[in-house]
C-alpha cells in the first residue's frame, strides 16, 4: 500500500518521538524479536501517540504492553503504512536487520582481507585502522578502490623527488587524486606511517605544526619543492651529483649554500658525515657570523630557521641517517625550547650550549607565559622561568663560533 506520509509524520514523526521510533527500530533489527514486548520509560508524548494509534483509552502509566501484531494492523487499518517496518522506513529510512549486519560486516572483512600490500596491512591489522578506512570510504564496495588506488601509489613510494600531482597522474590517472585533504592522501600516508618505511618516527600528538610538505617529503614526494630553502656551511658530501658538486665548491670557499627540497629529494647528496659533529642552530644570523668569521674552517653547520620545514627536516633526516652526530642550539625562549624539543627527538640531536648551566640572561626581552619544557634538562625551563628574560642565539654567538672553530679545525 503507499504510504500517507503527511499523516504518518504528525502521528509518529517529528524530534520529540525520535527516541520512540528509535527504540522500534532498534526491536525490528534484532535477529528474532518477540511478538509481545513492554515499552518502559515512556514519555507522556510517546505515551499519547501510541494510545492514539492504538485506540486506547488515555492513562498516566510509563508503560505500556504492545505486540508487533497489534501495531502493524493499526498502521494498516488508518491507511499509514502496509506494517511497522514500512513506516519508520518512511519516517527515518532503512532498517538495518542482523542479517544485513552481518552481510556488511563480512563484506568488510572480505575487502580488508584481500589487501597484500605489505604498508596497507600495517595500518588494516589494528581496529585503529580499519575505522580509519571505514570513516575514509564509507562502504565496503567504495573501500575496495580506494585501497586499490592506495596500493598503487604505495608501489612507487618512496620515491626520488617527484612532485605530488605528478605521482597522483602516474599512480592512479588522476593529477588531483592527492590534493591535500583528499581520502587517498590520507591513506597513503598514513600506510607510509604507520610502517615506518620513512625511517623516521611518526609525528606525535603534541607536534601540531606538522605540515602536510613535510610528511610527503619524508617519502621522497615534493609539494611545492623550491619553497623555504635549507641554509648550511660547509657539509661534506662526495661531488658525484649536482647537489654533490654545489657542496663542494661551496665547502672549499667556506660559503653557506641554500638547498632546495627538490635538489635533496631528486639526487640525494652522499653524505660524508658518519660519526662527525653536524652544529644545528635556530637563526641565520649564526651561518652568516661563521661564515664571516671562519670562512673555510668553520665546522659543518644546518640552520633550522625557526621550526624546521620540509627542506630542513628533509636534510636532517638525511644527515642523522649518514650517521651524522647532530648538536643543536636555539634561542633560549619557550619557542626556542619547543623547537629543540623537536629536533632532538625526530634526529636524535644532542643539545649544544643549550643547557642551564649556558642560560645567563639577566635582562632583555621578557619571556610570555606560554612555558615550554626542555626534554634534555628538566632544570633549563624553571631557571629561565625564574629568571624571566629571554636569551637570543646571536647573544651567545662568541661561545658558538669557538666550538665551530675548534671543530673545524680537528
Amino acid at each position: 500500500m503507499t504510504h500517507d506520509l503527511a499523516r504518518l509524520q504528525r502521528l509518529l514523526g517529528g524530534a520529540g518521538l525520535a527516541g520512540l521510533r528509535q527504540r522500534l527500530r532498534a526491536r525490528l533489527g534484532r535477529a528474532a524479536p518477540a511478538e509481545a514486548f513492554t515499552l518502559t520509560g515512556l514519555t507522556s508524548t510517546e505515551r499519547r501517540a501510541l494510545e492514539g494509534l492504538l485506540g486506547r483509552a488515555s492513562t498516566q502509566a510509563a508503560s505500556l504492553r504492545l505486540s508487533h501484531a497489534e501495531l502493524d494492523a493499526a498502521l494498516a487499518r488508518a491507511g499509514l503504512a502496509a506494517d511497522l517496518h514500512a513506516a519508520l522506513v518512511a519516517l527515518d529510512g532503512p532498517i538495518h536487520t542482523h542479517a544485513d549486519r552481518q552481510r556488511r560486516t563480512q563484506a568488510w572483512q572480505d575487502v580488508f582481507a584481500s589487501v597484500t600490500d605489505a604498508r596497507l596491512r600495517s595500518v588494516l591489522d589494528t581496529a585503529a585502522g580499519q575505522g580509519l578506512v571505514k570513516r575514509l570510504a564509507g562502504t565496503p564496495e567504495a573501500a575496495g578502490d580506494l585501497l586499490a588506488s592506495a596500493a598503487q601509489v604505495l608501489t612507487r613510494l618512496p620515491a626520488h623527488g617527484i612532485p605530488l600531482a605528478e605521482l597522483a597522474a602516474a599512480s592512479v590517472g588522476d593529477a588531483h587524486a592527492l590534493d591535500p585533504g583528499g581520502r587517498l592522501a590520507a591513506l597513503v600516508l598514513r600506510a607510509a606511517e604507520a610502517s615506518g618505511h620513512d625511517g623516521m618516527k611518526s609525528p606525535s600528538g603534541d607536534e601540531k605544526d606538522e605540515r602536510l610538505r613535510s610528511r610527503w617529503a619524508r617519502q621522497g614526494v615534493a609539494v611545492n619543492e623550491l619553497a623555504a630553502p635549507v641554509l648550511c656551511l660547509n657539509l661534506d658530501a662526495a661531488p658525484d651529483t649536482v647537489c654533490g658538486q654545489w657542496l663542494t665548491a661551496a665547502r672549499q670557499a667556506g660559503e653557506p649554500l641554500h638547498l632546495s627540497l627538490r635538489s635533496l629529494l631528486r639526487a640525494p647528496p652522499q653524505w660524508r658525515v658518519k660519526g662527525q659533529p653536524v652544529f644545528v642552530c635556530e637563526n641565520p644570523a649564526i651561518v652568516a657570523i661563521a661564515a664571516q668569521r671562519l670562512g673555510a674552517v668553520s665546522a659543518p653547520l644546518v640552520c633550522t630557521d625557526g621550526m624546521p620545514a620540509a627542506a630542513q627536516r628533509t636534510l636532517l633526516a638525511q644527515l642523522a641517517a649518514s650517521g651524522a652526530q647532530l648538536r643543536y642550539h636555539g634561542d633560549f625562549d619557550w619557542p626556542g625550547l619547543r623547537i629543540g624539543n623537536f629536533v632532538m627527538r625526530s634526529f636524535g640531536a644532542e643539545p649544544w650550549r643549550f643547557a642551564a648551566q649556558d642560560y645567563a640572561a639577566t635582562s632583555g626581552r621578557a619571556l610570555d607565559d606560554h612555558v615550554a619544557a626542555a626534554s634534555w634538562d628538566a632544570h633549563l625551563a624553571p631557571k629561565m622561568q625564574a629568571v624571566g628574560f629571554a636569551l637570543d642565539e646571536e647573544a651567545v654567538v662568541e661561545g658558538l663560533i669557538n666550538d665551530l672553530a675548534s671543530r673545524g679545525n680537528t
